[in-house]
């Protein structure tokens, strides 16, 4: 992927979250019985990733441990949806691609055997416990 395609993706990714966060917080108030996780609402069971939004909620009100327990890729989403955009402004403002030259690195990493497999099971062992708290 280019450096120019990776920036627009995730920067439409993260402003897409961030909308997204900003709706969901606005209208928190509003009962509804309707998920929006596509995985849930067809299997009735939750994703690996049920309780991110609301994690990243937790945590914008300053309450980790709730978040922590909510669901622990809730402080990594936070992180990147946040950080992300800055470090490409940053790149774009001086001309830079460090962010560009950090995701190929990052990619060339996760693309090693071992690592892939630790993070599936990662994935797998939160998707677990997931279901356990009945999310």
């Amino acid at each position: 992927m280019t450096k120019s395609k990776l920036y627009l993706f995730i920067l439409i990714a993260c402003f897409t979250g961030l909308s997204y966060l900003f709706y969901k917080t606005i209208y928190s108030h509003q009962a509804t019985s309707i998920s929006t996780c596509m995985v849930k609402n067809i299997t009735g069971y939750p994703c690996p990733s049920c309780g991110t939004t609301r994690a990243i909620q937790l945590l914008l009100n300053n309450n980790w441990m709730a978040s922590l327990q909510m669901n622990p890729f809730g402080i990594l989403v936070a992180l990147m949806m946040f950080g992300f955009p800055i470090w490409i402004v940053f790149d774009l403002l001086f001309k830079k691609d460090s962010f560009y030259k950090y995701y190929q690195k990052t990619e060339t990493i996760i693309r090693t055997k071992w690592v892939a497999i630790l993070l599936i099971i990662v994935v797998i062992i939160n998707w677990i416990w997931n279901i356990k708290k009945e999310l």
